[in-house]
């Protein structure tokens, strides 16, 4: 049986191979002109021009003096490699995936919204959405249920998932499970030991989805291996990172160390608090990605969109240059499917999020309804998606 890896390498190769030529004077089809480009994975941070040609990075130069036939002012503002959302459920909807993209998300991960009973109108989805987009495979059959999907541990068909993922392969990067105790109850262990064993056919990550847990994380974090993914990492307790002295279990660093990827996933119920943030990241546990568990409703909860949940972490005092990071290269690295993505390099696929960095007084709001105030908040202004400038309420 072919695993997806195997199956996006098929085509690796003439992927990589798209590079782009160096263009005649004026030939550029796009030029973002003068604005702070952040890109970690080159590492830039400074004032430069952004040149586009053929749906490609052509230039990326303090100043190019070749015209193009469209030009965004970017003065005064970030520009960045298109942002990844690595936890959202924007396929639950046809229309969710271009309502993300106008927030600058030219990449994202439908994390479980639907199990082996109703991927497939799922994956439809994402196989017509305009950016790249790919989903995570629920371990329950039903998919995401209010109440508790595993609550009855035969919803975690191990076989009903593998031929799910086999018939979805090239939407499909990954296994989802959520162990809050609302959800599975004590069936939590065996339901990721399920998850473990589809994902593991195709050579595939978990996604475990913690926060009021039945199992201590000391139990779970053992089961997890490098490329896993912790998401809601702030979730407060019972059972959250820290122990009942708010010190970080030693089980979570030795997690981290050993390659298991956390993940904020803001989202909207019992997921974060601002005491548990502040807790974990005076103790240097800050998010390897920035996720938002965003749907189309996202707009009227604390999300709102994917650069006011960046925001929130520069809040706590996280470098613009490492939230950037986390909202592009690092989750780029998460899932192969991403991997000429989240970077402004030449030659890559030119998908670029202008994001305004103002300043003020601007009210942040977690999960349990508690509020802070910061001084700076992201807002997205324009996003490029293979060298095309997307238009404003597309």
């Amino acid at each position: 049986m072919m695993n997806r890896r195997q199956f996006m390498g098929a085509s690796a190769g003439a992927v990589l191979a798209a590079r782009v030529q160096d263009p005649p004077a004026g030939a550029y089809d796009l030029v973002i002109r003068g604005g702070r480009v952040i890109d970690p994975s080159i590492g830039v941070d400074g004032i430069r021009d952004v040149a586009i040609a053929a749906g490609h990075i052509a230039a990326v130069e303090p100043d190019i003096a070749a015209g193009a036939a469209e030009t965004i002012d970017a003065a005064g503002r970030i520009v960045a490699p298109g942002l990844i959302d690595i936890h959202t459920h924007a396929a639950r909807d046809a229309g969710g995936p271009a309502l993300a993209l106008q927030d600058g998300v030219t990449g994202f991960v439908d994390a479980g919204s639907a199990g082996a009973d109703n991927i497939d109108p799922i994956a439809e989805n994402i196989r017509q959405a305009p950016q790249i987009g790919c989903a995570l495979l629920n371990i329950a059959r039903t998919g995401v249920v209010s109440g508790g999907e595993l609550n009855d541990i035969n919803a975690a068909s191990v076989a009903l998932a593998r031929g799910a993922i086999g018939r979805n392969l090239d939407v499909v990067v990954g296994v989802k499970v959520r162990l809050s105790d609302s959800v599975v109850g004590a069936n939590d262990l065996e339901a990721l030991r399920r998850a473990r064993e589809a994902a593991e056919s195709f050579d595939l990550p978990v996604m475990v989805h913690i926060g009021q847990g039945y199992s201590p994380l000391r139990a779970v974090m053992p089961l997890l291996r490098s490329g896993d993914i912790v998401t809601h990492m702030y979730a407060p307790p019972p059972n959250s990172v820290l122990d009942d002295r708010g010190r970080l279990f030693p089980e979570v660093a030795a997690a981290r160390r050993r390659g298991v990827v956390f993940d904020f996933g803001n989202g909207v119920t019992g997921h974060f608090t601002w005491e548990m943030v502040e807790r974990a990241t005076r103790q240097g546990l800050w998010p390897d990605t920035i996720s938002t568990d965003w749907n189309i409703r996202s707009g009227t909860t604390g999300v709102v969109d994917f650069p006011n949940v960046m925001s929130k972490l520069l809040m706590f005092g996280m470098p613009l240059t490492e939230v950037t990071a986390a909202a592009t290269t690092n989750a780029a690295r998460v899932f192969p499917v991403f991997r000429n993505r989240g970077t402004l390099n030449v030659g890559a696929p030119a998908d670029v999020a202008v994001m305004e960095l103002r300043e003020g007084e601007f009210e942040f709001v977690d999960n349990y309804q508690g509020t802070r105030t910061g001084s700076q908040r992201l807002f997205p202004f324009a996003t490029v998606l293979d060298g095309r400038l997307v238009p404003a309420g597309a």
